[in-house]
């Protein structure tokens, strides 16, 4: 009997490894697609750019000529910007939507006919807590996971009725090199009275005192072997209490709370 077949972006680092190595581990022949040249050890790589749609396709059709099929898609290239929008360059705002946000509309534009088409298959969306609360100085990254959101579930009613099921799941902070790797700008801080500076500094001490990426990958791989209907999984009793009193606060308030946090 043959394995079953896992494709995954940016799987060489981070939540995205560890996620990677535990679907190998549950058995799946796991390639990973990220635009480093060299990959992890045990895992299929093909280096890819998810802002090149060509080499997204190409991508994709290597895989179904080896294997023959997919079954979990698992869109987990992403990166974070942070800083006022006022003083965000486009160039960089544009990109931050570019990668998180249609790297993965590429990946799926390109494996949703060959689950169509084999009547099966998972998708999974690396969303973020970051997109169900709206966090200041982190607008655009905030911006793009609340469209993976919006995007995931209306997918889901799409594609039902071909056997393929589809959810996003939402980490809170994880302690990882996303943090180091995140592309800030302090500028307009002195305009801002400090408060980039030192929102940035908040996120960043409690991603670095957040969930170990190991933990995050046995909860996606779990996910990811699911055939369950639900849209939107969050990781962690603490984040989902967050994400469940966001949706019952009124609007005013659940903003006014995180202004005291994150923008102060």
């Amino acid at each position: 009997m043959s394995r079953p077949v896992c494709l995954i972006t940016g799987g060489t680092s981070g939540i995205g490894r560890c996620t990677a190595l535990e679907m190998r581990a549950a058995g799946y022949t796991v390639y990973e697609l990220s635009r480093r040249e060299t990959g992890v050890e045990g895992l299929h790589h093909i280096p890819t750019d998810v802002t090149d749609e060509e080499a997204v396709q190409r991508a994709v059709d290597e895989v179904v000529r080896k294997e023959g099929g997919i079954d979990v898609v698992i869109n987990n290239a992403g990166f974070g910007i942070s800083g006022a929008v006022e003083f965000t360059d486009m160039k960089d705002a544009i990109r931050q939507l570019d990668v998180n946000f249609f790297g993965m509309v590429r990946v799926n534009h390109a494996v949703l006919p060959v689950l169509r088409k084999q009547g099966s298959g998972r998708i999974v969306n690396l969303s973020s807590v970051a997109g169900a609360i709206a966090i200041p100085f982190q607008t655009y990254y905030s911006a793009s996971k609340a469209a993976i959101n919006s995007y995931t579930m209306a997918l889901a009613n799409e594609v039902r009725p071909f056997g393929i099921t589809v959810c996003a799941v939402q980490p809170g902070d994880i302690k990882t090199g996303f943090t180091a790797a995140r592309q800030k700008t302090q500028a307009g801080d002195d305009v801002y009275g400090g408060r980039i500076s030192r929102s940035v500094a908040g996120m960043e001490h409690d991603e670095q005192t957040g969930m170990q990426p190991e933990t995050a990958g046995r909860f996606i791989r779990r996910v990811a072997m699911k055939t369950g209907r639900k849209p939107i999984y969050t990781i962690g009793g603490k984040y989902k209490f967050f994400c469940l009193l966001a949706k019952l606060l009124p609007k005013p308030a659940l903003n006014w709370l995180v202004g005291l946090i994150y923008a102060k």
